[in-house]
């Protein structure tokens, strides 16, 4: 429930998407209609993502608030939690507490050109801006996407960047 900030709420996993070499993609749904329902954050604002018997960790929350139903966290395994949150599978349970933070200032953005600018997986909170852009187009000017990462295999989202360099107004 909403009324203890301590408790987190439980989430199912509905998806892996394997992004890069010790990166995936999870998308989360809400377990209670009623919280899934009242849930809202803004592009670049975190949850902190239990792994019972773990720990929790904070995330960026990479999908956008323009596409309602599903959260997505990309994580990056790099210790204890992480890794114990690579080995979940489809169906399986974990906690999020959120969203922290303030989030990136869309209202000063409007009716401006915009370039987004990332590398590796630091492109997760940019990835929720830019999809909450493209999906309130009318509002912005020219969108450019400046992304990087060590290799092409380290590369995430590929899918995105395809669907996002097919079109025609980024």
């Amino acid at each position: 429930t909403m009324d203890n900030i301590y408790r987190p709420h439980l989430m199912t996993v509905d998806q892996i998407i394997d992004e890069a070499p010790g990166i995936k993609t999870f998308r989360l749904a809400f377990q209670d209609a009623g919280v899934r329902e009242a849930f809202t954050y803004q592009p670049d604002q975190f949850c902190l993502l239990s792994a019972f018997g773990y720990g929790e960790a904070p995330f960026s929350l990479a999908s956008s608030p323009t596409r309602q139903g599903f959260l997505e966290c990309s994580i990056k395994e790099v210790g204890k939690v992480t890794s114990a949150l690579h080995e979940l599978r489809p169906g399986d349970s974990i906690g999020l507490r959120g969203p922290y933070g303030r989030g990136f200032p869309i209202d000063q953005m409007k009716g401006k050109h915009l370039i987004f600018v990332g590398g590796g997986i630091g492109m997760a909170p940019l990835r929720s801006l830019l999809w909450n852009c493209i999906d309130e187009r009318p509002d912005f000017g020219k969108i450019t996407l400046i992304y990087g990462a060590r290799s092409t295999t380290d590369l995430v989202y590929k899918r995105d960047l395809a669907t996002w360099t097919a079109m025609s107004d980024v």
